[in-house]
């Protein structure tokens, strides 16, 4: 059974860093794309960044230059180093995985997430004042 479990979420101010990660248990493709998606009040589920199981990485516009996502293969852990943060990326962020066959190269439409993205956390709050 597949289990990811966020963590590292908080309070912080603008300008303030935060590193989430994510513990990935029982998962086991070869090819494979992971990722980070938040969710802020009032607002639709949106896609942060992705890793592709060859490094590749995709980052949202509003995130690049900023975050940082990476993982620790031994440790079986995701992360998202998240640095200059605004009071707009306040939100709930979540991890989650594929299904096997790795991350496509643009994030895939808000219908489609679930189909692509079946494994999920439940998430960690960041919360960051002005």
């Amino acid at each position: 059974q597949v289990r990811l479990v966020e963590s590292g979420g908080g309070s912080v101010q603008a300008g303030g860093s935060l590193r989430l990660s994510c513990i990935v248990s029982g998962y086991y493709y070869e090819n494979y794309c992971m990722a980070w998606f938040r969710r802020a009040p009032g607002k639709e589920r949106e896609g942060v960044a992705t890793l592709d199981s060859d490094g590749t990485t995709l980052y949202a516009d509003f995130v690049k230059g900023r975050f940082t996502v990476s993982q620790d293969n031994a440790k079986n852990t995701l992360y998202l180093q998240m640095n200059s943060l605004k009071p707009e990326d306040t939100a709930t962020y979540y991890c989650a995985a594929d299904r096997g066959g790795g991350c496509p190269q643009t994030f895939v439409r808000v219908e489609q997430i679930d189909f692509k993205y079946p494994h999920w956390g439940r998430g960690t709050q960041v919360t960051v004042s002005s």
